[in-house]
């Protein structure tokens, strides 16, 4: 696997605190509709998607383990019911007060990583902007850390199984992985495709584009 210098983990929190701070900024002239318009999560409004990022950043064992029970023993159906829950029982505006105290915080459920916490905030940031026709940049180097976490982890994305036979490549910083038909584009658009956002297909070009099965 081919990489730039990887961020170190205070670069990582850094990125996780400016990646809160300007989706506060993007949240905070949306309309109470749009606050409510569906999100690129199957389910999920876009104040879902903001109400699980607030969670995530404070999530404890205890908690965890609560919720999960509460779920019947499924971690998704736990995470989706909780984030649904916790952002129909509070007002938008504190919601977005929520998140805007949790810039700064540099909390990791256990089984975690703060490249995680990146990752999530990057991918579901898209989630919310898309939809509403914002554009959203992302910055490359905290892309690029994001799928080295993805690409060498297992569960939820086993992105290297699924792109077993395919060889992914950045264009815009030296980041590329697996073997195979290329798939060639910038770092974030590789990113969406390797968490299932079907829409940054469109970004990407190379033999593999063609050939892979599921878009």
């Amino acid at each position: 696997m081919a990489e730039d210098t990887m961020m170190s983990t205070d670069q990582i929190w850094r990125a996780v605190a400016a990646e809160r701070a300007s989706l506060v900024e993007l949240l905070e002239p949306l309309s109470e509709v749009d606050w409510d318009h569906p999100s690129l999560c199957d389910g999920w409004r876009v104040r879902d998607v903001v109400a699980h990022i607030v969670l995530s950043a404070r999530a404890s064992i205890g908690w965890i383990l609560i919720n999960v029970i509460r779920a019947r023993g499924s971690l998704d159906r736990a995470i989706r019911d909780t984030a649904i829950r916790h952002a129909d029982r509070i007002t938008t505006q504190q919601l977005l007060g929520e998140l805007r105290d949790s810039i700064d915080a540099r909390v990791t459920a256990v089984g975690t990583t703060p490249a995680d916490r990146l990752m999530d905030l990057l991918v579901h940031g898209q989630d919310i902007a898309v939809p509403l026709g914002i554009t959203r940049d992302m910055p490359v180097a905290a892309a690029r850390a994001a799928i080295h976490r993805i690409w060498t982890m297992g569960a939820p994305f086993h992105a290297r199984k699924k792109f077993t036979g395919y060889r992914l490549a950045a264009t815009d910083t030296n980041w590329s992985a697996g073997d195979g038909s290329t798939i060639t584009g910038p770092v974030a658009a590789l990113l969406l495709i390797v968490t299932g956002r079907q829409h940054a297909w469109d970004q990407l070009t190379g033999a593999g584009v063609a050939l892979f099965p599921q878009h």
